[in-house]
């Protein structure tokens, strides 16, 4: 199928341009004169009106633009939520990258470059635009771990966390590209709708041995890049020695647009009616859900537990992956979307608290750090508490009605085993969050030299602000949001 691009369909487009235009203008920039705080208001200047852009489009574009992208209201929400959780990112770094003794305006070019990669996964109709907008992000993130190279905190080893993530994320990409080689051989297409629709029986439901393994070998690259046990390895690893702007964008903006454009493959190709395929997402999940609560148990440091924590999100989103496939019209795919956007909201805010306290200079990413700060800056734990509870599933926060969705989905389908996984896993995981929250219950033994709060990290706490009332609002009145995504599914593919 060839398409011509017109005029017009740059329009829908226009949160993709602005991305592009916000990142060559601040090159530009950085080109002409080096200034930190312009540089950091120009991405973020950009990032609020390519997400201004997407809401607006976001009611009536349903578009396919070339065979690559498609511009629908599922994708632009997700625009929307990546554009966000980008910009907040940013506005979180600039305190965090106050004091580095080193250039820090490119590290805001990383983000803008980053955040392309994900607008451009999460409108992937192709394959081709997948990989391309995955490995835009993933160059971008090698920088972005990498960066505080001559940073002061001994403790952290941000070369050593990239390199491994470079590594062993190539290496994923290979596993990827082997599977789609392999689905193009069977049906001669690379279009994800073309997959499905295969006239001569070619098609990925199909059953062939050729398009399984395929599938295969493509979800295997994809459990990579979620974070799904067993290829789970890399994870505690990079998110330790990453800086926290780092860790917080590849576990928000990284996973979620991965999850979306696996949502659109397996809903458009229909993917998990082949047993095998089905059988192996099954068993993903479980291991996730089961792995990651278990080995948080045992970990000190923040940046771990939130680690393994993701894993374990990660395989509560496939139940209701999996759901879908067994009821026609369920609501899965609305609990697949709101689940995301919880997991956005609860991580960004977890990092988010750490990430004030700390600098590229020296780092609070130890439970212990956080000893007694109920009685040094109450707030600020308050808000730290609400992440982590809505993070365990607790009521009246956006974290337990995203659960509840999922739990919902997975008994319309009779999911029995993963649902009994995912109660087990959820009160694994509601001790080691309750631990952190007793740690900052403690009374004060030392005082820890958090970082001074200057004028330049007032933007942060009105960061946690949003994300905290985010938390609270869509945890008791979700409907709203519900009833747009609803008519999101209900168009996509």
């Amino acid at each position: 199928m060839t398409m011509t691009m017109t005029w017009s369909d740059l329009i829908p487009l226009l949160p993709i341009l602005l991305s592009t235009g916000t990142v060559v203008i601040a090159m530009l920039m950085i080109g002409i004169r080096r200034h930190y705080a312009l540089t950091a208001a120009i991405t973020i200047i950009g990032l609020i009106t390519a997400a201004i852009a997407a809401l607006v489009l976001m009611p009536d574009t349903n578009s396919q633009i070339t065979p690559l992208l498609i511009i629908d209201k599922f994708s632009l929400f997700f625009s929307f939520v990546v554009c966000i959780a980008g910009l907040f990112i940013a506005i979180l770094s600039f305190p965090y990258l106050y004091t580095l003794g080193d250039h820090r305006e490119e590290f805001f070019l990383l983000i803008g470059l980053a955040t392309i990669g994900g607008l451009v996964m999460v409108s992937s109709n192709h394959f081709v635009s997948l990989l391309l907008g995955l490995e835009t992000m993933s160059m971008a993130l090698y920088g972005m771990i990498a960066y505080p190279l001559h940073c002061r905190d001994v403790s952290k080893y941000p070369l050593e966390a990239a390199v491994k993530y470079l590594v062993l994320s190539a290496a994923a990409s290979a596993i990827m590209l082997f599977g789609m080689a392999l689905l193009y051989g069977h049906t001669g297409t690379l279009a994800f709708s073309s997959l499905s629709e295969n006239s001569a029986g070619l098609a990925v439901a199909s059953g062939s041995w050729l398009s399984t393994v395929g599938v295969l070998f493509l979800l295997s690259g994809i459990a990579f890049k979620l974070s799904l046990a067993p290829f789970h390895l890399w994870t505690p690893d990079v998110y330790e020695g990453a800086p926290l702007p780092a860790t917080a964008y590849l576990a928000t903006v990284g996973k979620a647009a991965m999850f979306v454009a696996l949502v659109r493959f397996i809903e458009i190709t229909d993917a998990l009616s082949i047993a095998s395929v089905l059988s192996v997402v099954g068993l993903l999940a479980m291991a996730s859900m089961l792995i990651g609560n278990l080995l948080a148990l045992l970990q000190n440091n923040l940046k771990r537990i939130l680690a393994y924590s993701s894993i374990a999100h990660m395989g509560y989103l496939l139940i209701a992956l999996i759901a879908s496939y067994f009821v026609e019209g369920s609501l899965s795919i609305e609990a697949v979307s709101f689940y995301l956007l919880a997991y956005v909201i609860m991580t960004l805010g977890a990092f988010g608290v750490a990430s004030v306290v700390s600098s590229s200079q020296k780092e609070f990413d130890v439970i212990h750090d956080y000893r007694g700060l109920f009685w040094r800056q109450p707030w600020l734990a308050a808000i730290f508490t609400a992440m982590l509870l809505s993070l365990a599933g607790i009521p009246l926060t956006v974290g337990f009605i995203g659960k509840f969705y999922v739990f919902f989905a997975g008994v319309e389908s009779g999911l029995w085993v993963l649902l009994g996984t995912l109660v087990l896993g959820s009160g694994i995981g509601l001790y080691y969050y309750l631990r952190i929250v007793f740690r900052m219950l403690m009374p004060i033994k030392e005082q820890v030299a958090y970082k001074e709060a200057g004028i330049e990290s007032l933007t942060s706490y009105g960061v946690l602000a949003i994300l905290f009332l985010l938390l609270v609002v869509l945890g008791v009145y979700p409907a709203p949001v519900m009833t747009l995504l609803e008519s999101a599914a209900s168009l996509m593919g």
